[in-house]
C-alpha cells in the first residue's frame, strides 16, 4: 500500500499539461534520433541529454523517460525497415522484423514491436515499483564466475540454434571473438591485433560492426541479387497498422515470455539488453513447431514480439537497479546517473528517502512514456512503412549514406569508414555462403565481458577452475546449457517424417524385390 500511495502521488505530479507535453516531446525526439542508422537510443540520449539541463529536475527526468523508451523503439524501427538497428539491443528483432517488412508486412512488424515495447516496459516498471529491493539483492549475487557462465551460455546457444549448421555458427562466433580482441588489453596494456594503427588502440566500435555487418552487408547482398533488374523493385507494404486476432494470439505468449526473460537482466550489469533479446529469439525459435505458418528466417511474428518485449523489459528493470542500488547496468542508465548527479542527487538506497517525490514521479513518468509511445507509434506504423515503397536503388543508397554518416559521427574517424566497408564486404560473403550473422554480433558484444570475467575469476581464486562452477547460478546455467545442446543434437540426429517415409519405402522396395 505504501508503494501504491507513493506512486499515486507521483502520477499527481506528472499528470499536468506541461509535464505530459515533455513526455510526448521526449518520446518523439527519442524515436526520431533512434531511427537513424548508426545513431540509436544511446546516441539519442547523449544528444538530447543537454536539452534537459535547462529544465527543473522533475521536468528533465520526465522528458528523459520519453527519450529513454522512444530511442529503444527507434532502434527497432530502423532495424525492421532498413535492416540497420540503431543499437545492438535491436539486432535480434531485426532478423524476423526485416523479413516481415520484405514480405509486405512492415506495418504489422512495427505494430508487433510497439505492443511488445509497451508490454515489456509496463511489466518491468510494475515489478520495479513493488520489488526493487529484492531485484537489487539478486544483482549482488552475480560475480565473475556467473558473468562468464552467462556469456558462455549465450555463445553456445546462439551458435548452435540460430544457424542451420553448427559448424558455420561456431565459425561466425570465432570471427566475432577475433573482432572483440582488437584493441588494447585493459589488464596488461598490450596492443592486440591493431597492426600499429592508432585508431584501433581503442578497439572497433560496436556501432561500426553492427552497421557494417547488417546495413552494408545487406546493401551489397541486395545489389548482388537485383543488379540485373536495375534495382527498381518496390517492396510491397499492406497498410494495416494493427494485428489480426490470429497474429495477436501468436504474439501474446512471445511478448510475455520475452518480458519474463528480460526483467532479470536489467538488474545485472552485463552492459545492456543484448543477452536477453538473443535468448528470447533463441527460445522462440526452439518453441516454433508450426509448418504452415511463416517460419523463422522468413518473417515469424514471434521473432519480433519476444526480443522486443525482452529489450524493453530489461530497460525498465535497469531503471530499478539504478534507483535502488545506484548501479548503472547499461550505457543509457549511466547517462541517467549523470543526470541525477547534475542535480545533486545520488541514486542508491537513500534516494527514496531523500528525494522520494522525484523518484516516484519518475516511475510514474515511465508508465506514461510507455503509453504515449504506444499511442504515437501504432497510428504512425503505416507512415514509417512508406519508406519501403521507395525504389530499392534509392532506398539502399540512402541507407548507405545515413549509415556512413552515423559511423563517422560516432568517432570522426576515416578508419571507421574503411573498417565499415571491409566488414560489410565480409558480411556479404558470409550471406552468400549461409554463414549466420548473429553469432558474430553476440561475440563482439559479450566477448570482452567473458574475457574479463574469466580473468577476474581465476585471479580471485588462485587459478582454481572449480570457481567457475561454485555457485547455484553457474551450476544452473551450465545445466541448462548442457540440456539445450543435448536437445539440439537430438533434434538434428532424429530422422524427420520425410526421412522415415523414405526409409519405409526403401524397405518395401527391397522386400518386394526379395
Amino acid at each position: 500500500m505504501d508503494q501504491l500511495s507513493s506512486l499515486a502521488g507521483g502520477f499527481g505530479d506528472v499528470l499536468t499539461p506541461m509535464n505530459v507535453l515533455w513526455v510526448v516531446v521526449g518520446a518523439f525526439l527519442g524515436t526520431a534520433v533512434g531511427v537513424m542508422p548508426g545513431l540509436g537510443s544511446a546516441m539519442a540520449v547523449a544528444l538530447l541529454l543537454p536539452m534537459t539541463f535547462t529544465l527543473d529536475p522533475l521536468a528533465a527526468l520526465i522528458m528523459f523517460s520519453g527519450i529513454y523508451f522512444g530511442g529503444l523503439f527507434g532502434d527497432s524501427t530502423a532495424g525492421i525497415l532498413m535492416n540497420t538497428p540503431g543499437n545492438s539491443t535491436a539486432i535480434a528483432t531485426t532478423f524476423e522484423g526485416h523479413a516481415m517488412a520484405r514480405g509486405g508486412r512492415a506495418p504489422q512488424a512495427l505494430a508487433t514491436s510497439a505492443i511488445g515495447a509497451f508490454t515489456g516496459s509496463i511489466l518491468a516498471t510494475v515489478l520495479v515499483v513493488f520489488f526493487a529491493p529484492t531485484m537489487a539483492d539478486l544483482a549482488t549475487r552475480f560475480g565473475p564466475g556467473e558473468y562468464f557462465a552467462l556469456a558462455l551460455f549465450a555463445f553456445v546457444a546462439i551458435s548452435t540454434v540460430v544457424s542451420d549448421s553448427p559448424l558455420r555458427g561456431v565459425a561466425a562466433l570465432v570471427f566475432g571473438l577475433a573482432l572483440a580482441l582488437v584493441g588494447t588489453d585493459q589488464s596488461t596494456g598490450t596492443a592486440r591485433f591493431t597492426f600499429d594503427v592508432p585508431a584501433l588502440f581503442d578497439g572497433i566500435s560496436i556501432v561500426v560492426i553492427t552497421v557494417a555487418v547488417l546495413a552494408v552487408g545487406e546493401v551489397l547482398h541486395v545489389a548482388g541479387r537485383h543488379g540485373r533488374s536495375g534495382g527498381t523493385e518496390l517492396i510491397p507494404s499492406r497498410g494495416r497498422p494493427w494485428l489480426s486476432g490470429r497474429e495477436f494470439r501468436r504474439a501474446l505468449p512471445a511478448w510475455l515470455r520475452g518480458a519474463s526473460i528480460g526483467v532479470p537482466f536489467g538488474i545485472i550489469p552485463a552492459g545492456g539488453a543484448e543477452v536477453p533479446t538473443f535468448l528470447s529469439y533463441t527460445t522462440e525459435k526452439q518453441l516454433d513447431k508450426r509448418k504452415e505458418e511463416p517460419e523463422f528466417g522468413t518473417g515469424a511474428i514471434e521473432g519480433v514480439a519476444g526480443p522486443e518485449a525482452a529489450g524493453n523489459a530489461t530497460a525498465g528493470s535497469a531503471m530499478g537497479a539504478l534507483l535502488a542500488l545506484g548501479l548503472p547496468t547499461s550505457a543509457t542508465a549511466a547517462l541517467l546517473l549523470a543526470t541525477f548527479q547534475q542535480y545533486g542527487m545520488q541514486p542508491g538506497p537513500l534516494l527514496f528517502e531523500r528525494n522520494g517525490e522525484i523518484v516516484w514521479a519518475l516511475l510514474a513518468a515511465l508508465f506514461l512514456a510507455a503509453i504515449v509511445l504506444l499511442v504515437l507509434n501504432l497510428p504512425f506504423a503505416p507512415l514509417w512503412a512508406k519508406l519501403l515503397m521507395l525504389p530499392q536503388s534509392y532506398l539502399y543508397a540512402g541507407i548507405t549514406v545515413f549509415a556512413s554518416l552515423g559511423v563517422y559521427a560516432t568517432g570522426a574517424s576515416r578508419t571507421d569508414l574503411v573498417l565499415m566497408c571491409a566488414l560489410g564486404l565480409l558480411a556479404f560473403v558470409m550471406r552468400r555462403n549461409d554463414v549466420p550473422l548473429a553469432p558474430v554480433l553476440i561475440a563482439v558484444i559479450l566477448g570482452p565481458l567473458a574475457e574479463y570475467s574469466l580473468r577476474d575469476a581465476m585471479a580471485n581464486s588462485g587459478n582454481d577452475p572449480l570457481t567457475l562452477v561454485s555457485s547455484p547460478i553457474t551450476i544452473g546455467l551450465y545445466t541448462l546449457l548442457a540440456l539445450g545442446v543435448a536437445w539440439t543434437v537430438y533434434r538434428r540426429l532424429r530422422p524427420g517424417p520425410a526421412s522415415v517415409a523414405e526409409a519405409r519405402e526403401r524397405e518395401d522396395v527391397h522386400g518386394s524385390a526379395s
